[in-house]
């Protein structure tokens, strides 16, 4: 426990150092509830490998400052549909940053859906209200009214993009976190998209998206 405050300070300090080159502006309140999310998944993670070692710092920029990025493109009032939820990336800390979003979490893995209601239960009560977890794969489900799809860490992510994109609602807007796999998918699928280059990186990006294909 005393290794995992340690790395706590550690990931907090990084937020702080680096929320400016993501453009992310970030208060106490918002920095405490991310502690205390970063705290949850390292003492999940060596039960549920919700993500890859990192150090603390790779944790706060790459996972919840890259998640952060979307934060432009999502209305304050958003209702949101995360698709592959798993360890709560990128919908938790835009949980955290932006308190008026609803936000379906939607995770295939029972045991990752644990983990996160435990992590929805550190939010404070109106963000821990404004969100709802569900067990089961996107496909089979009925397509949400949400505004807006978010997807980080999809399961076969570039075989499942064309049954994602078919299952949103039409005018939704999709923010997808990936590289140039993603990026060759949208193409064929005649869409118009942005790519966001994440900071540091000539392989991430946030693509932003309809469902709906391009007539041009």
């Amino acid at each position: 426990m005393t290794e995992i405050l340690s790395q706590a300070d550690e990931f907090r300090k990084a937020l702080e150092e680096s929320a400016p080159r993501y453009g992310v502006e970030l208060g106490a309140r918002a920095l405490t509830q991310l502690r205390l999310y970063y705290e949850q998944v390292m003492a999940w993670n060596g039960r549920l490998h919700l993500v890859a070692p990192c150090s603390p710092r790779e944790f706060a920029t790459r996972h919840v400052l890259e998640s952060l990025v979307a934060l432009p493109h999502l209305a304050r009032d958003a209702r949101v549909a995360d698709i592959g939820s798993g360890a709560g990336l990128p919908i938790i800390p835009c949980l955290i940053a932006r308190p008026r979003i609803r936000a379906t979490l939607i995770e295939s893995s029972a045991k990752k859906s644990v983990f996160l209601r435990e992590a929805l239960r550190l939010l404070d009560e109106p963000r821990a209200a404004a969100a709802t977890v569900i067990v089961g794969r996107f496909e089979t489900m009925p397509t949400p009214e949400v505004d807006f799809i978010t997807c980080r860490a999809l399961d076969r992510f570039t075989q499942m993009l064309p049954a994602l994109l078919s299952w949103s609602p039409p005018a939704c807007t999709l923010l997808l976190f990936g590289g140039p796999a993603i990026e060759l998918e949208l193409e064929r699928g005649a869409l118009r998209y942005r790519a966001i280059p994440m900071p540091d990186s000539e392989q991430r990006f946030l693509f932003v998206t309809r469902a709906a294909p391009s007539t041009t």
